[in-house]
């Protein structure tokens, strides 16, 4: 019975080109069925179990064309799936298949190779590849468990292969069936482990351990300098070779931080072998990553060194000074300063410490490299030596940060401040001179916080922190700023700690509350309010938000507040859509950029509003112009998820700020407010009348409703109205208030 042209109007390519090949070959779907049991038999016994469909095949003598596509369409999918590459070839070595994988490992279409013969695909074939086939066509088999073969792109792959004869009905050889496994990545694999193998094996000590730092492996290096074999150490950490008299926590924190932010660190240590005795050691540790940037593992590389001169100079090093600079550390800076506070107590003498920091430092390792930053820390510490005098000393305690101990000032106070103003000041002019590193040039500012000493009883702890609180205070008056600590400074810092400590408790005990300012349109009518946070601490006095929210912002709690203050406004809105007299009514909320910005904000205004059932176009969203100077293309695209479910937008404290024109023609605002220290003076300042005139054409040309807050005289709503402002907000309309005392409110209801 011979194969019908329209077997199935579903077959695939695959089918069409075999059913053509058949054709060419004139066999009859006996013959046919004969081969592919053959075949099938020969795949089965050398890679798989497929008995059933064997069977199948074998038994099938006479099979109609259906029977045969779908035995045929189950067959493909198998050996598709199939591990290894498979090909099959007629007496005249022309193709009639070839599985998926086999396609792929020789880079060629199933289109290109049926129907044609095996030279014509592969014209560079070999003499002695010819050979095989030729002795396979006699009912030979060949394999081989590695082998070579050269990609039309000129790559080498490596496979392990096997070539079979198959029988036609008639028991001769019909053709051959080759079967091929691409092992070119274990081949590349068990090369990169015998290299590795060899480069372990060195000189040096090598140890590797996994990401936990738990110990996997030592070489025999190791084991020669240290004593310790891998029977004694795999499977415990590396603190097995501590020498705590030689270094201190804070060696091994410094150690860990720059493994972490740079993946590798190396320089001189103290371990103690297995005899319990201390050694020197040149280590160099790397972090090894996988694709994705994860720590899998650390190599670990010890060399040993043998001078004993070259070792006690190594040993005064790490044990006092900077490795990167050279400068004195932590440690060494304090032994200095205590003889100075012993020595300023004996004499009277003033002296001062004085606390450096770079001002955006982490930019520049960030944008630069740490290479770039290390080479900058480097260069600063070179200008804060060549100010000082022989008898001054100057430290890095970590990371940008410098000291200098100035000592032996004298007992006149006022020359003495004179004198420490000069140092700083010229400290901070040529740390800001530019730096010419890797070819480029970089500039950085410096902020110094400075603190006096003399005969009173004073630690060096108190000291440096009094140190740092100035600096803190130099830092947040605008940095690039030297900033000398007094009762003022520590007034303000014993403030804010209280602050902190009660914004914890105030967040725990729900002390806020929320005060309504109204706001209406140009006839008088309420439209809405806008809601403004203010903390009722017990048994104290309200505190207003220009004093708490920076705070807040400072020590995260920004987020909590925000997400209370959401709530209790949405909980609002829930009341006022139960009275038709203000179910229409609109709240503005303030929302912090830092509020703005967390991951799940969007996520918890839906949640809030589906708690509340709160219809969203009844809340209106007040955000700052800084909230546009970082990752703009965020804000926008949560700004309009929020826009789709009916938020309205508005922008706070217009002009006062970063006013992007071509951010804000880009933001789904609905609304603009005028700040009100452009209303305050229209009625005497023609300067301010013409800024507001500018906001209002421009809200004009973008369409957008503005808001004028801080109206409080009628000479102010009717200028304001005259030009086209639509609402108005300020003591004239109403003071912000509980909502149980505010009037227009109670009059609607």
């Amino acid at each position: 019975m011979s194969i019908s042209p329209d077997i199935s109007d579903s077959e695939t390519s695959y089918h069409r080109l075999l059913r053509r090949q058949l054709r060419h070959a004139d066999l009859s779907a006996t013959e046919t069925s004969a081969q592919w049991a053959h075949f099938l038999k020969i795949v089965s016994d050398t890679y798989f179990e497929v008995d059933r469909e064997r069977r199948l095949l074998e038994n099938a003598l006479e099979v109609n064309a259906q029977e045969l596509t779908e035995a045929n369409t189950k067959l493909q999918l198998f050996i598709n799936n199939a591990p290894a590459g498979i090909a099959m070839l007629d007496r005249d070595m022309r193709y009639l298949f070839a599985s998926q994988r086999w396609l792929e490992d020789h880079r060629v279409k199933i289109e290109d190779i049926v129907g044609n013969s095996r030279d014509e695909v592969f014209p560079q074939m070999s003499d002695s590849w010819k050979d095989i086939y030729k002795r396979c066509l006699e009912g030979q088999s060949y394999r081989s468990d590695e082998d070579s073969i050269t990609q039309p792109d000129g790559s080498i792959n490596w496979i392990r292969w096997e070539i079979h004869p198959w029988l036609n009905s008639e028991g001769a050889v019909g053709g051959l069936i080759v079967m091929s496994e691409n092992i070119t990545a274990r081949k590349h694999a068990e090369e990169e482990m015998r290299i590795a193998s060899v480069a372990f094996e060195s000189r040096d000590g090598m140890m590797v351990t996994d990401a936990r730092g738990t110990i996997l492996k030592i070489n025999q290096a190791f084991t020669n300098a240290t004593g310790f074999r891998a029977v004694d150490i795999v499977g415990k950490t590396p603190s097995v070779l501590k020498s705590d008299i030689h270094h201190d926590s804070i060696f091994y924190r410094n150690m860990w931080e720059a493994i972490s932010r740079e993946g590798r660190w190396e320089g001189n240590i103290w371990n103690r072998g297995a005899n319990g005795k201390p050694n020197l050691q040149w280590l160099s540790i790397s972090a090894i990553r996988e694709s994705s940037g994860k720590v899998t593992h650390y190599l670990g590389t010890y060399s040993h060194v043998s001078d004993p001169k070259e070792a006690e100079r190594k040993i005064l090093e790490l044990a006092f000074y900077d490795p990167l600079t050279n400068l004195p550390n932590r440690r060494l800076f304090y032994d200095r300063l205590h003889q100075a506070l012993i020595s300023s107590k004996r004499s009277g003498q003033f002296g001062a410490i004085l606390l450096l920091d770079l001002d955006h430092f982490k930019e520049i390792n960030d944008t630069r490299g740490h290479d770039v930053g290390d080479n900058l820390l480097i260069d600063v510490a070179h200008r804060v030596r060549s100010v000082l005098r022989e008898m001054d000393s100057a430290a890095r305690l970590g990371g940008d940060e410098f000291i200098v101990l100035l000592s032996g000032l004298g007992a006149d106070l006022q020359p003495v401040l004179h004198t420490i103003r000069a140092v700083a000041e010229k400290l901070r002019t040529l740390i800001g001179e530019p730096f010419l590193l890797d070819g480029e040039t970089h500039q950085v500012t410096s902020s110094v916080g400075v603190a006096l000493f003399s005969d009173r009883d004073e630690s060096a702890d108190s000291l440096i922190k009094h140190a740092d609180l100035a600096l803190y205070h130099a830092k947040n008056t605008g940095r690039n700023n030297i900033c000398f600590f007094n009762s003022v400074i520590q007034a303000n810092f014993v403030e804010r700690a209280n602050l902190i400590k009660g914004l914890r408790r105030a967040v725990l005990d729900r002390e806020f509350i929320l005060h309504y300012q109204p706001q209406v349109n140009q006839q008088g009518q309420l439209i809405g309010a806008e809601a403004l946070l203010r903390w009722q601490p017990a048994h104290a006095a309200m505190i207003m938000p220009d004093v708490f929210i920076p705070i807040a912002e400072e020590s995260g709690q920004i987020g909590l507040i925000g997400a209370m203050v959401l709530d209790m406004a949405c909980d609002q809105l829930a009341l006022w859509a139960c009275n038709p007299g203000t179910q229409n009514l609109v709240l503005a909320v303030n929302i912090s950029a830092h509020q703005f910005r967390q991951p799940n904000f969007v996520a918890s205004v839906i949640a809030t509003l589906e708690r509340t059932g709160v219809r969203p176009a009844c809340l209106k969203l007040e955000i700052t112009e800084s909230l546009l100077l970082e990752d703009v293309e965020h804000v926008i695209k949560s700004m309009h998820r929020l826009k789709q479910i009916g938020i309205k937008f508005c922008i706070d404290d217009f002009g006062m700020g970063y006013s992007s024109l071509t951010y804000i023609k880009r933001l789904p605002l609905d609304e603009i407010k005028i700040d009100k220290s452009f209303v305050v003076n229209l009625a005497s300042d023609a300067e301010d009348r013409a800024i507001v005139k500018v906001i209002l054409t421009l809200a004009s040309t973008l369409n957008l409703t503005v808001t004028a807050e801080g109206v409080e005289t009628e000479f102010q709503r009717d200028f304001l109205s005259d030009q086209g402002c639509q609402v108005f907000q300020g003591y004239l309309f109403g003071s912000p208030t509980l909502m149980s005392q505010m009037q227009p409110l109670k009059d609607h209801w």
